[in-house]
């Protein structure tokens, strides 16, 4: 496990969840809390299933997926869970409906990082140096 959205499979191959951002490593605490999350949604060791949407990799060579373990959308429970913001870059939104859907439940419930405005500074915002 690398992060929050990033991850390596047994085979070496690094996967970049598709729809969904989490905090950066210098956003201390939010980063923590997020990687563990992915890790408790999948878990190293764990079977996944990788699908694909129109664009196979990323700048930095990552694998574009949506992460299925069994029945669950890994991305989409990581928004549901309140770990990652909704981030879309098309053409890759086959699920996105179904991530803001979870990302205004999350918010709303106040699930998550949204419980202490972990979101406050975004990740891309963070990136940025905007915050």
């Amino acid at each position: 496990m690398v992060d929050g959205d990033t991850f390596h499979c047994a085979d070496g191959l690094k996967v970049r969840p598709i729809g969904f951002d989490t905090p950066e490593r210098g956003q201390a605490e939010i980063y923590v809390r997020a990687r563990e999350a992915l890790r408790a949604i999948a878990n190293v060791g764990d079977t996944v299933a990788l699908e694909r949407d129109v664009t196979l990799t990323d700048r930095y060579g990552r694998r574009l997926a949506w992460v299925w373990r069994d029945t669950v959308l890994v991305n989409e429970a990581m928004v549901a869970g309140g770990w990652g913001v909704l981030l879309t870059i098309p053409p890759n939104v086959r699920y996105v409906t179904r991530l803001e859907a979870a990302q205004r439940a999350a918010r709303e419930s106040g699930a998550g990082l949204w419980a202490t405005n972990g979101f406050e500074c975004t990740p891309a915002a963070y990136r940025r140096r905007a915050c």
